[in-house]
């Protein structure tokens, strides 16, 4: 079991940055991919970024340029450097952990919380 608590989420004004945390605790060797989602209020939930274990990225194209994410292994965390953040960036960030567990692998098995980001002027 694995257990995802976010943090770092307020108001920021436009073309501000926030940085976001995802401490994970519990049975973590097996987990190979860590990424961040968001949904606004009215749309999809859909993958801003995502790491691996091996430290390969990849962002959505909204994003590219402008945010990062990060692990940090040592104290089992990953984060998400967000800015130039923009009005449309408003949502929910999720942070999740995929698993490999015997011959199964899971892309988002864990899911946090949840931590509201708002971008407004």
């Amino acid at each position: 079991q694995v257990q995802l608590v976010e943090s770092g989420g307020g108001l920021v004004q436009p073309g501000g940055s926030l940085r976001l945390s995802c401490a994970a605790s519990g049975s973590i060797s097996n987990i190979y991919r860590m990424a961040w989602y968001r949904q606004a209020p009215g749309k999809q939930r859909e993958l801003v970024a995502d790491i691996t274990s091996g430290g390969d990225t990849n962002y959505a194209e909204p994003v590219k340029g402008r945010f990062t994410i990060s692990r940090d292994n040592a104290k089992n965390t990953v984060y998400l450097q967000m800015s130039s953040l923009k009005p449309e960036d408003t949502a929910v960030y999720t942070c999740t952990a995929g698993t490999r567990e015997g011959s199964w692998w899971y892309a988002s098995k864990y899911w946090g919380q949840g931590t509201q980001v708002t971008v407004s002027s």
